[in-house]
């Protein structure tokens, strides 16, 4: 049975390879991977070989936004079928830790997440995965819109954890891939106004062009939000942008900043601001399948790119070389 898989040898160098695969058991489930998004971390391990204390070493598979069909299934199986169309979720968590059982299934200190070392990833043509993590794909939705749902995921999360509420006016700093996602999952959950900024006149141009607000710098100076997204992660972005935000205003910050960020906090606090990480998400595929197979969250349009599996490292490096560039995919089975 082959197996092709597109391996990082080690930074900066992709090779296809053959890799060993194995019959599902217990409650996995072999799922032929069609569509692989791009995320700006597969960069990151490409070329620089870390993010933060997660360092590659050794060969690794990347990719962990991924949608497929199902292949073969386990002996205990019940939740899916062969044939069936299937989004992934990345994140295979112990399920029985204090995390797990509290329902914070994704901060799970035993989390085997896919494409983050030592873990392989998606990037290959039959990936076996637990069951749990899959969630069927309505006719109506192509493998590029499952393997969407991931950063939708992380936008709906950002949502959740600014306690977005309907009639907020919400500000999104960074109209990159996640920062749109964000913007149409807000405004899907009912904000008022959704205003994103970005430094990238093609980005605004095509926020502008799903309907929002948006601005090539800051926003306008007078304006106030009862919620911030910060998908950016540029210096001096969140400073600003939480000035924005009106009193018990609500921050969540998606985008990590390089370098260690001052808030002068005895300054917010008596506004009573709330400041809110986001790490991944929980419990958001099924919400953002709905979003995308309804059509209320516009997910194709922001695929511009699309790549075989031989040239998955020209895939990778897509969004450095190309700046009207937004999410590229790679077809394993190509």
């Amino acid at each position: 049975m082959h197996n092709l898989a597109a391996v990082m040898q080690r930074p900066g160098v992709i090779v296809v390879q053959e890799r060993p695969t194995r019959d599902p058991r217990g409650r996995e489930v072999a799922v032929r991977i069609e569509a692989v998004g791009v995320c700006g971390s597969d960069t990151t391990y490409l070329t620089a070989g870390r993010i933060g204390d997660y360092v590659v070493d050794g060969a690794i598979v990347l990719g962990h936004e991924a949608a497929g069909q199902v292949a073969a299934v386990g002996p205990d199986v019940t939740r899916v079928r062969v044939g069936d169309r299937v989004a992934i979720e990345p994140g295979t968590p112990c399920r029985d830790c204090r995390e797990c059982l509290t329902g914070n299934y994704h901060l799970c200190p035993r989390l085997v997440f896919l494409a983050t070392p030592p873990h392989d990833g998606a990037l290959v043509q039959r990936l076996v995965i637990d069951e749990r993590n899959l969630f069927a794909i309505p006719d109506g939705m192509s493998y590029e819109d499952g393997a969407m749902v991931e950063p939708l995921s992380v936008g709906l999360w950002a949502c959740r954890r600014a306690t977005l509420r309907p009639g907020d006016d919400v500000l999104v700093t960074g109209a990159g891939p996640v920062g749109i996602l964000a913007a149409q999952a807000a405004r899907a959950l009912g904000a008022a106004r959704v205003v994103l900024t970005d430094v990238s006149p093609f980005r605004v141009g095509f926020a502008r062009s799903l309907g929002f607000e948006a601005h090539d710098g800051e926003a306008d100076a007078d304006a106030r939000f009862d919620v911030l997204i910060e998908c950016s992660g540029a210096s001096g972005v969140l400073p600003e942008a939480l000035e924005r935000l009106r009193p018990a205003g609500r921050a969540a910050i998606v985008g990590m900043a390089k370098g260690d960020v001052a808030l002068a906090l005895a300054h917010y606090n008596p506004r009573e601001l709330t400041i809110s990480m986001v790490n991944r998400y929980a419990h958001t595929w099924p919400t953002a399948i709905s979003l995308i197979s309804s059509g209320r969250v516009d997910v194709r349009s922001i695929v511009t790119h699309r790549f075989p599996l031989a040239e998955t490292e020209r895939a990778l490096l897509l969004a450095r070389r190309d700046p009207h560039s937004l999410k590229a995919i790679v077809q394993p089975q190509l």
